[in-house]
């Protein structure tokens, strides 16, 4: 593990403090904000905000397996998942594992195996790495296995998703994409229909399963919800079973239903950034603007997180602080971190240094660890004397 920072301050930036940007210092010791006269860098002509919390990322899958037919170890892909988030601002990701019939990638298997990588990788990590199981609801046999490996490695969240449907209706209309899909797990397009059909067979035994994970989860303190939501009525039937966060709602309706019970609805930066979905659901600046989006998400792509709050910015949608809120506080309050997600006395030193002409992350600051260092920020650090002589843990 990477040594802490030595106490410092950062001078002459712009920070985002109290909900404000305010023109004063940052001081960071032992891992933490903190106060009172310490060695100074100046960081004039930036800004200081606090690190990035991401709550669904899947650019994992990319680093393990750049091509489908060319995987690497699971600790490789990681390794390099850690500097991607950590260059990008990121101090806090959830990486996003399925738990799923589909097999391969998305398989039991392979989450077990990536769960026991990340526990050995944890330590040595520059950024803090957590676990989302996004769960296929349908997967009633594997109910004792899941909460085992939930107890046994910590996670902390889960997302109930169903991909059934889209198998069945994706055969009838599309069947090149279900021999793709099903390719892909090394399967014929028949096998992985009949797994569909099997699995499907159960639905009747799917609503006292997903209470008895409910319950469960509610006993061992996980945060729970569902993904990709199509309806107020699904939103309504997840709400009612205790999975309050709402994930990619896909149209109007379920972000509606959700803010209405008072539930966290969570949309792609990079539907942000692009101007719309990649798959054709809902804009994300359409909820936004109507106060029906909580926070933003990585989802594939780690550097639409601050690009998408300096669009939401640019468009005159949101102040930056609010913007920064949706990538930030507000997926802390989520996930109920109390220690992050702002810069304020005592809490963790998690700070992105972002350029203010260029808006590139020049320096991100994870736990009081150097996690990130480039460009100007790098010579400003390097030529302070003692600024980077580390301190012992």
């Amino acid at each position: 593990m990477c040594r802490i920072l030595p106490p410092l301050r950062l001078t002459g930036a712009t920070v985002l403090r109290d909900g404000q940007m305010q023109d004063r210092s940052v001081v960071i010791d032992q891992g933490r904000i903190s106060k009172g006269p310490q060695p100074a860098v100046d960081l004039s002509g930036y800004y200081i905000l606090p690190g990035i919390i991401d709550l669904h990322g899947d650019a994992f899958e990319r680093h393990i397996a750049p091509r489908p037919s060319a995987p690497f170890p699971i600790e490789t892909g990681l390794r390099a998942t850690d500097r991607e988030a950590a260059a990008n601002g990121v101090t806090t990701a959830w990486l996003a594992q399925c738990w799923s019939w589909e097999g391969g990638m998305r398989g039991p298997d392979f989450a077990e195996d990536v769960m026991r990588a990340l526990d050995q990788f944890r330590p040595h990590a520059l950024t803090d790495l957590r676990l989302q199981l996004r769960y296929e609801t349908h997967m009633i046999e594997d109910e004792d296995r899941l909460l085992g490996a939930v107890r046994r490695h910590g996670v902390d969240y889960v997302v109930f998703n169903n991909h059934l449907d889209e198998a069945v209706e994706s055969a009838q209309n599309n069947p090149g994409l279900i021999a793709h899909w099903a390719a892909r797990n090394g399967r014929t397009s028949k096998e992985h229909m009949d797994i569909v059909h099997r699995v499907a067979a159960r639905h009747h035994e799917v609503p006292r399963h997903l209470c008895r994970l409910a319950e469960a989860f509610d006993t061992l303190g996980v945060s729970y919800g569902s993904h990709d939501d199509g309806s107020a009525e699904a939103r309504e039937h997840y709400a009612m079973i205790g999975a309050r966060i709402c994930e990619f709602p896909t149209k109007r309706g379920p972000a509606a239903a959700a803010a209405a019970m008072g539930d966290p609805v969570l949309m792609g930066a990079p539907n942000v950034v692009r101007g719309g979905s990649q798959s054709g659901n809902i804009p994300a600046v359409q909820l936004v603007r109507e106060g029906l989006c909580d926070a933003l998400v990585s989802d594939y792509f780690y550097p639409a997180l601050s690009q998408a709050a300096f669009r939401l910015t640019d468009m005159g949608t949101l102040s930056l602080p609010q913007a920064w809120a949706l990538i930030s506080e507000r997926p802390a309050q989520i996930l109920r971190l109390a220690d992050r997600g702002v810069i304020d006395y005592g809490k963790r030193a998690d700070l992105v240094v972002i350029h203010k002409q260029t808006r590139a992350i020049e320096a991100t600051i994870s736990n009081g660890r150097l996690a990130f260092l480039a460009g100007e920020a790098a010579h400003r650090f390097l030529t302070q004397p003692g600024a980077l002589s580390m301190a012992a843990e």
